[in-house]
């Protein structure tokens, strides 16, 4: 039996028919004009999640390659938007994570997170110039961490796949030269923006306490209706 879950593609398509924890603080955005629907947009937490990561990295690294400001003050706003995001990240996926027994995740995320804005800042307050030429390499490389263990929790070839787009990223720095951070941005809040507007290839619903027999059913269901289509 394979590890990955070869019935579901890469990437496709969201689909309609969600899981019981997906359902829980879906974010749905629709614009129709008369009878045209123009836009149908579905974001779960766990989507919600990658959108505010993406804009947080985007901003970061965006600001870092084209803003002239101290590396100090732009310590201080990257530690105060890490730990927001960290703590969003946390709030939003809990239900999810608890679901599919992967609690274990948030932990890893905000863990590797923390290690890398404490590097971050002892690089920049405390002068270590190793790190300071390392912060891109330094946040691909834990984000590529962050990626692999995320699809051996899902059984998932799509966050694998977004782990080594990561490892990539870092063999190329150095033809990137002085736009190092702009080329980071895109990597990181590319990757996680685009993971927000798919659908990835997973492991069936777990079957857990948390869910009642009906609800665990429902979850069956869903699954055949997204194979299905």
């Amino acid at each position: 039996m394979s590890f990955f879950n070869g019935s579901e593609p890469l990437v496709r398509r969201k689909q309609e028919a969600l899981d019981i924890q997906d359902l829980r603080g879906l974010l749905q955005i629709r614009w129709r004009v008369g009878q045209i629907n123009l836009l149908s947009l579905l974001y779960t937490r766990i989507d919600q999640v990658f959108v505010v990561w993406g804009w947080i990295t985007g901003l970061i690294f965006i600001t870092a390659q084209f803003l002239p400001l101290s590396w100090q003050l732009q310590a201080i706003v990257w530690s105060i938007l890490t730990l927001a995001g960290t703590l969003t990240m946390s709030v939003l996926a809990w239900f999810w994570v608890r679901v599919e027994q992967l609690c274990w995740l948030v932990y890893l995320w905000a863990a590797l997170m923390l290690i890398g804005l404490g590097l971050t800042n002892c690089g920049i307050f405390l002068s270590w110039g190793q790190v300071l030429m390392q912060l891109c390499p330094l946040w691909l490389g834990l984000s590529a961490i962050g990626y692999f263990c995320t699809s051996w929790g899902l059984r998932s070839r799509t966050f694998m796949l977004a782990g080594l787009i990561h490892l990539l990223g870092i063999a190329l720095l150095p033809y990137s030269a002085q736009w190092s951070f702009a080329a980071t941005g895109v990597v990181i809040a590319g990757t996680l923006l685009f993971l927000a507007e798919v659908q990835w290839d997973m492991r069936p619903p777990s079957a857990t306490a948390l869910l009642t027999v009906e609800q665990q059913q429902f979850n069956r269901e869903q699954y055949q209706r997204r194979l299905a289509n």
